[in-house]
């Protein structure tokens, strides 16, 4: 399999939340702004990226009876990063996400590529891996908090785009609007993409 294939097949085809429906915590409770969304894409990208890389090159040398909490702490290590980054840097949205950015370290998403790609795969393809499941993660984070900001806020990244015309439809801010659109959006293209092909 090429670069490009490991990429395609990592985000769009077999997108860990439309396909194998993992991560969706945070698919639900940071979707509410395209900015939080945005941020924790970039988040989960890093931390997929780099987690992959690193289990792939220690790969021969992690006995397999301590495998799962080495690639925890792995996981771990980035997420600190990027947490103590988002506090030094963006503090407001830091504060935003809450805690679901050290929860990363418990996305399916990531222990899921470690055991299933990184463990098996060189590091250069393993990155590569990391970087497509994190952009079709973000993708679906995206389009959800897309829908959300634009009809609970009337707003795109913070801007407003709807006039006083728009009254703002207080059941987008709530959490049970990301799981009601995230369950459309896993069904449309279930249906438009997979079932076709089936």
């Amino acid at each position: 399999m090429t670069k490009k294939d490991i990429f395609i097949v990592s985000a769009f085809k077999e997108n860990s939340v439309w396909r194998q429906i993992l991560g969706i915590c945070s698919a639900l409770a940071v979707t509410n702004l395209m900015m939080n969304s945005l941020i924790m894409g970039l988040g989960v990208i890093f931390c997929l990226a780099l987690s992959g890389f690193t289990i792939s090159l220690i790969r021969a040398w992690i006995p397999r009876s301590v495998r799962m909490m080495v690639q925890t702490l792995i996981i771990a290590a980035y997420v600190i990063i990027v947490d103590i980054f988002l506090q030094a840097n963006l503090p407001l949205i830091s504060k935003q996400l809450g805690p679901y950015v050290g929860l990363i370290i418990t996305n399916c998403i990531l222990m899921g590529r470690a055991e299933a790609f990184a463990s098996q795969n060189k590091p250069l393809d393993s990155l590569i891996d990391g970087v497509g499941a994190g952009a079709g993660y973000t993708l679906v984070l995206l389009v959800i908090s897309f829908i959300r900001e634009l009809f609970g806020f009337g707003s795109i990244f913070g801007i407003k785009i709807m006039g006083s015309w728009w009254t703002n439809w207080s059941i987008m801010v709530m959490a049970p609007s990301a799981f009601f659109i995230l369950a459309m959006l896993i069904w449309i293209i279930n249906v438009k993409f997979y079932k076709a092909k089936a």
